[in-house]
């Protein structure tokens, strides 16, 4: 734990001593951990040691993904949805289940798994994560209905495909662990508490009973998640579930709190994503990567070159899009930490395919970290439009506008000057 504990910080304080490099280059923070945890696991170094089922495995990827999909929520709130949801609609509403469908079939004719633990596969690699493209939702260069469009659709997909991800594994396991009642009330359970208990604290803070002081108002909602939390552990309700209906809960009818915790939340939920990236990267080795095979390589690469491509460009005809906005959106939908997390659900439930989808799973997502977060910076530089002007053009537009003419003017004549 201490190795662990000394690893993470120093690869912290490197990925802060770049970050402003990594922002302007190919350099990834995202990139750094997951190839800092393999340096570091049983198959290279050996420094840290690790096992997929190792209790701290479990537990940092579940905190992770609760603190993830609570921000994510944050999002999402009826307002923002409300306020431009035509082409986000068009990613969730047809994107994803195409996604899902053609990295199905990917899944049962490359590899050749049966029909559920495809679908389950498809199902843990749909999420799309905006971290591993945030030179592209972070540049004001980039058109903000894009940016928009991005950003909605990775918050909302990792929530809206649990319930199938829940769904397909429960039938993987067999008819005899499928209890489809025990399913629903486990859904239903996380759905109440993630909306009761941020509304509820919502409410006794609007009452003259209690005020918040401006401190403590970043707390308030970290106070709400830590609720959420134990009480979905203490009722056996969907934490994942709850986690995401909070976070839109407390957008949608707390606007003020959204904002206190927005920078802060954010922080919590990137620090927990880049430890669980190391020690994710920790659990690969050189004989886990051998062990895939040459049809699990290849579907890792269909999935990110061909499912999502496909899918985007049926969901996108006619809508509007440019050519270079369509294109960004069908590149850049990188595979999260959401499915980290899924994924080692599915190798944690002891399904016969567990081992096979774990192996599938993880090289899919070093692709699409390695991949995505290194393209980020060349594709935003494409929407710059400023760099294909010359020099000499943005000074003259800065002496016209000083001296009142209008930039569509003609210079002044020579002679005009002289008469």
């Amino acid at each position: 734990m201490t190795t662990l504990l000394t690893a993470f910080a120093a690869f912290l304080l490197l990925a802060v001593l770049i970050s402003s490099l990594a922002n302007r280059t190919i350099l990834s923070t995202a990139a750094l951990f997951l190839v800092g945890g393999f340096l570091l696991g049983d198959g290279v170094t050996g420094v840290v040691s690790l096992k997929p089922g190792d209790s701290l495995v479990g537990g940092l990827a579940e905190l992770a993904l609760f603190a993830v999909l609570f921000t994510d929520g944050m999002h999402a709130g009826w307002k923002d949805l409300r306020s431009a949801w035509r082409l986000p609609g068009r990613a969730l509403g047809w994107g994803l289940p195409l996604t899902l469908v053609v990295t199905a079939l990917l899944a049962h004719y490359v590899v050749g798994l049966g029909w559920i633990e495809s679908l389950l596969v498809a199902a843990i690699l749909t999420p799309t994560d905006p971290v591993f493209a945030a030179a592209l939702v972070g540049n004001d260069k980039v058109p903000p209905r894009l940016r928009h469009l991005l950003n909605v659709e990775s918050g909302v997909n990792d929530g809206l495909i649990l319930p199938f991800v829940v769904l397909f594994l429960a039938i993987a396991k067999g008819s005899d662990d499928l209890h489809l009642g025990e399913l629903g009330t486990e859904l239903a359970l996380g759905l109440v508490i993630g909306v009761a208990v941020p509304w509820a604290a919502i409410m006794l803070e609007r009452t003259r009973l209690f005020a918040i002081a401006p401190k403590y108002q970043p707390l308030n909602a970290v106070a709400i998640g830590l609720l959420v939390l134990a009480l979905g552990k203490a009722t056996h309700g969907n934490l994942f579930l709850a986690a995401f209906a909070a976070g839109i809960t407390v957008a949608t009818i707390g606007e003020q709190h959204r904002k206190a915790f927005e920078e802060f939340g954010e922080l919590v939920a990137e620090l927990l994503k880049l430890a669980a990236l190391l020690v994710f990267g920790a659990l690969l080795t050189p004989a886990f990567l051998g062990d895939v095979g040459w049809t699990g390589w290849l579907f890792a690469i269909l999935a990110l070159v061909v499912a999502r491509p496909v899918a985007i460009w049926i969901s996108f005809l006619r809508s509007g899009l440019s050519m270079r906005e369509q294109g960004a959106v069908m590149w850049f939908g990188p595979k999260g930490f959401a499915s980290v997390v899924y994924g080692l659900l599915v190798l944690e439930s002891g399904i016969p395919a567990a081992d096979q989808i774990f192996h599938l799973v993880a090289v899919t997502i070093v692709l699409s970290i390695l991949a995505h977060s290194s393209t980020d910076v060349v594709v935003a530089r494409g929407f710059d439009d400023e760099r294909d002007v010359p020099a000499w053009h943005g000074k003259a537009r800065a002496l016209l506008r000083r001296d009142g003419s209008s930039p569509a003017d003609p210079p002044p004549s020579v002679e005009g000057d002289q008469g």
